[in-house]
């Protein structure tokens, strides 16, 4: 089976092929289908809002099975009114891979150093237009991790809290682990559970 990934950022694909194509699913890019370029409002209240609506105008303009995908950010003891939550790259999107590493770094120096914080996901599948499928659960939700004020020097391209993710347990910058990004190995696993669900009918 063969689904469109409605996203531009090409780190989020290569992570969800990996945990994905074992099942059987072939993941396609936007490029691989030649879609075309959308400008979407991502206006909704949280990532399963956003999710859906990206899923739904992807499969509008390319009437075919896909899904789409959102993320927060919620940081411990930051004011409600200050939590990035779904503008992780701030309002309108205005962060790019350094800006976002310079502003996140200032935020943790002025929390003391480093700050606990989590990634809320969603996910929407659309099969057709009465076949849509949403989910936002703790296991596609990151396990709480650390930001830090001093930038590891390595860097990701559409990932760039990685460079400031420490593990809470070691005190090891993520970057530093044998397995570079394994806070993400239990959010792969739920996602595959979804899938699993979803599409093949798997209770688990």
């Amino acid at each position: 089976m063969k689904l469109i990934y409605g996203t531009t950022n090409k780190s989020k694909i290569q992570f969800m092929r990996e945990r994905i194509e074992p099942l059987g699913i072939e993941i396609l890019s936007l490029a691989d289908v030649s879609a075309p370029k959308l400008n979407i409002k991502e206006n909704g209240n949280s990532p399963q809002e956003n999710a859906k609506i990206k899923a739904l105008a992807y499969y509008d303009a390319l009437k075919m099975p896909l899904f789409s995908a959102d993320s927060g950010l919620y940081i411990d003891g930051l004011d409600v009114q200050r939590q990035p939550g779904i503008n992780v790259r701030g309002h309108d999107d205005w962060m790019s891979d350094d800006d976002a590493i310079v502003h996140y770094s200032a935020l943790a120096k002025e929390m003391g150093g480093s700050m606990a914080a989590c990634y809320k996901n969603a996910i929407c599948l659309v099969l057709s237009p009465t076949e849509i499928y949403e989910y936002m659960g703790e296991d596609i939700a990151s396990d709480p991790f650390l930001i830090v004020a001093k930038p590891h020097e390595k860097r990701r391209e559409g990932f760039p809290l990685d460079s400031l993710s420490v593990h809470i347990g070691s005190g090891k910058y993520y970057y530093d682990d044998d397995n570079d990004f394994g806070k993400y190995s239990l959010i792969g696993d739920g996602f595959a559970a979804f899938f699993n669900r979803t599409i093949f009918g798997d209770a688990k």
